[in-house]
């Protein structure tokens, strides 16, 4: 399988002649989900979920799976292309083996509602958990680690990648951190860890 990092919580997987996507949404490039044949989506926000990008990959071809709030806004418009799926659930994507796991998005606040998140384990080695720190209940490989975000600390990012305890650990949802704080977060998350860390660039690859 080689990925390649696209801007924020955004990867391309190829395998065996077929890409699936995962969160392209308003932070990533305008072409993330190009091309692809299958597009997982983890929940509804938008930097997340760019609903012109992922329709045009539906009308390209690709196949959307995703929870129902954001199938909901697209499933009427490509019937049979949209599937919804949950905590549990297991399913084949362009070739890719498939679980989620997870449900509900990370606290930002007490007073704000939480709304639905899945992760997604993908050929059971690699996990992006989108927008929560969801712990699947299976040894991952590559766990694809969110660093920076409104609801999360330092803290609470090296105590997740403690707990999944991957061989590696690559970053996402990082286009909020600046150059200046980059070697911060290298930093703590290269000792605290427990794993092995690496960043991409975006565009960058890395065959896993």
């Amino acid at each position: 399988m080689r990925l390649t990092k696209k801007r924020h919580s955004c990867v391309r997987l190829e395998k065996d002649g077929a890409t699936l996507v995962i969160d392209p949404g308003g932070f990533s490039e305008e072409d993330a989900a190009a091309g692809a044949d299958a597009v997982l989506i983890t929940h509804e926000h938008p930097d997340h979920f760019d609903e012109g990008r992922v329709r045009a990959a539906l009308a390209a071809g690709a196949e959307v799976w995703t929870l129902g709030s954001v199938a909901e806004r697209l499933s009427a418009a490509f019937p049979g292309r949209v599937r919804t799926v949950g905590h549990g659930d297991a399913f084949t994507a362009a070739g890719f083996g498939v679980q989620v796991h997870g449900e509900l998005h990370a606290v930002i606040h007490p007073d704000l509602p939480r709304i639905t998140n899945i992760g997604f384990l993908v050929d059971g080695s690699l996990f992006h958990p989108g927008d929560a720190l969801t712990v699947p209940d299976h040894p991952v490989d590559t766990l694809l680690l969110p660093v920076q975000a409104p609801w999360s600390k330092i803290s609470e990012v090296v105590d997740y990648l403690r707990e999944v305890a991957p061989r590696r650990a690559i970053d996402v949802h990082d286009a909020l951190i600046t150059d200046l704080a980059r070697p911060i977060y290298d930093t703590h998350l290269g000792n605290l860890g427990g794993a092995e860390h690496g960043r991409l660039t975006p565009g960058e690859s890395a065959d896993l």
